[in-house]
């Protein structure tokens, strides 16, 4: 009877074998997935795709130059005051008692607030370059630095800073650090691939990449500083986003070659292109803040714009080249030296200039006292001036609007004189027009027409014509006399005075 029932228990088990084999198709691998202990393998076994040699050497240098610039970009965060905003009931209030003579409240609330931004150590005891606009309003103590390596220094110290190129020096008690590389500026090249390296939007140690855009960018204001600000930018497409200000832009190497500043942006964030300020100012700025904590810059004294084709024109250059003179401040050394109003600067040293921030970066590396040469284009001819440079501050103390002596009270005859060919109405300058403007002769622009010749000149109406091709406008007759001895095709050069600067307008004479 057991083996009966031990035969019954074999014949269901083999059964059962059987049946597995079957449903499996008699694969192995079924029956093996079956008693598996480990999930089902997923995706593909390898890479669907071989890649080119090249294509990874290029990888690997991305890498190399991520792994070799991190440690050398910190991100910086900065305590702040700025006065808290009143209720509307308070304001009223305040207002209403300020109105009749009365009391004010109290001074306004003060509060503390924090932005952050970049930088990049440039000695290895603990000296970091950044923006001017990263920690100029900092509290005393305010400025903290984390290092890559997750370090934390507190009270940093500024050492200097240069609000005309948006750079300052800070330092804090390191050593060891690992600074980075300066580049070469002349090898900078447009297409050359570039990292932006610093902690956007509060994402510490980001690294994008894209490629020079182009060089030499300027007359952006996109700071919207000083009148004299050095805007001679590296343009990228790299990624810069807020918070990126004070890093580092550097080369395929792992070299410095710029330190970010500004985003073109509608939005206040990425829209596609960066601006960085170049490597050499970077340099120069820095050891000067180093080694005083101020910037013992030399300046000219000139107020330039960037010479276009029908500037070019009617001031009898071959070429589109230089920049034209438009202002030149009383007592500066251009003054000293002869420079006049609607000259054109052509050389520096010898160097050319083909652009006013062009001629500004070049002298971001002159100190005070130093005497540069520069060749100037006047009445269709080359001549030559030495100037010797003066610290900014002497140039503008004495660029302040006097008033000049010995002016008649009453005021001239009106006479007013339309020029419908070329858009704009002038009329006699009284003499209390003459003083407010301090100039000594010239005519009053009253009305430029929208769309007309002088318009898109950039003529504008409430300034005083004081010169056209150089010569002296005293009257509308003057200046009437003067255009209509052109012909077309010819161009007139107009000196204007305006409140607060001079400018020099081109206009070219249109055919009947």
């Amino acid at each position: 009877m057991k083996r009966d029932i031990i035969a019954a228990i074999a014949l269901i088990g083999l059964g059962i074998f059987l049946g597995v084999l079957l449903v499996t198709n008699f694969n192995a691998d079924g029956i093996k997935s079956l008693f598996a202990d480990t999930p089902k393998e997923i995706g593909l076994s390898q890479a669907p795709v071989s890649v080119n040699p090249t294509v990874q050497a290029l990888n690997e240098a991305f890498n190399a130059v991520s792994e070799a610039v991190n440690p050398t970009v910190v991100s910086i965060s900065v305590e702040f005051e700025t006065t808290a905003s009143l209720s509307p009931f308070r304001e009223q209030f305040r207002e209403f008692f300020r109105f009749f003579g009365g009391p004010d409240f109290e001074d306004e609330p003060r509060r503390r607030s924090e932005a952050s931004g970049s930088g990049v150590i440039i000695t290895s005891d603990g000296y970091i370059v950044t923006n001017n606009h990263v920690v100029e309003n900092a509290v005393k103590d305010g400025i903290t630095v984390t290092l890559h390596d997750k370090r934390v220094f507190k009270a940093a110290k500024l050492i200097g800073t240069d609000p005309l190129t948006d750079l300052a020096v800070i330092k804090i008690d390191a050593k060891d650090l690992q600074p980075a590389h300066f580049g070469d500026m002349g090898k900078v090249k447009v297409g050359d691939i570039v990292f932006a390296v610093g902690n956007p939007l509060g994402l510490n140690s980001t690294i994008t990449s894209g490629i020079v855009s182009a060089i030499g960018r300027g007359q952006l204001n996109l700071m919207n500083r000083d009148r004299y600000s050095v805007e001679n930018f590296i343009q990228t497409d790299a990624p810069i986003n807020p918070g990126n200000s004070g890093g580092g832009l550097f080369n395929i190497e792992g070299s410095l070659i710029g330190i970010n500043t500004a985003i073109a942006t509608r939005t206040g964030t990425y829209i596609g292109y960066g601006f960085a300020i170049p490597v050499d100012i970077v340099h120069a700025v820095a050891l000067d803040l180093i080694e005083d904590g101020k910037i013992d810059r030399g300046y000219i004294g000139v107020s330039i714009k960037s010479i276009d084709a029908t500037e070019a024109k009617t001031l009898g250059l071959s070429k589109v080249e230089g920049v034209l003179v438009q202002e030149v401040l009383k007592d500066s050394p251009a003054e000293d030296a002869g420079i006049e109003i609607g000259d054109v600067i052509l050389e520096l040293d010898g160097k050319p200039v083909r652009t006013a921030n062009e001629l500004q970066g070049m002298i971001v590396f002159r100190k005070a006292g130093d005497v540069v040469k520069l060749t100037i284009w006047r009445d269709n001819k080359k001549i030559y001036k030495n100037v010797k440079l003066k610290p900014r501050d002497k140039s503008e103390t004495t660029a302040e609007v006097k008033e000049p002596k010995g002016e008649k009270k009453q005021d001239t005859e009106v006479n007013v004189v339309k020029f419908d060919n070329l858009g704009f109405t002038v009329e006699s300058a009284t003499n209390n027009q003459l003083k407010d403007f301090d100039v000594k002769n010239g005519v009053v622009i009253t009305r430029v027409e929208r769309f007309s010749i002088a318009s898109e000149r950039g003529l504008m109406p409430n300034g005083i014509i004081v010169k056209a091709d150089r010569k002296d406008i005293k009257s509308p007759e003057d200046l009437r006399k003067i255009i209509n001895s052109k012909k077309a095709g010819e161009g007139l050069l107009l000196q204007v005075k305006y409140r607060d600067t001079f400018r020099i307008i081109a206009l070219e004479i249109p055919g009947a």
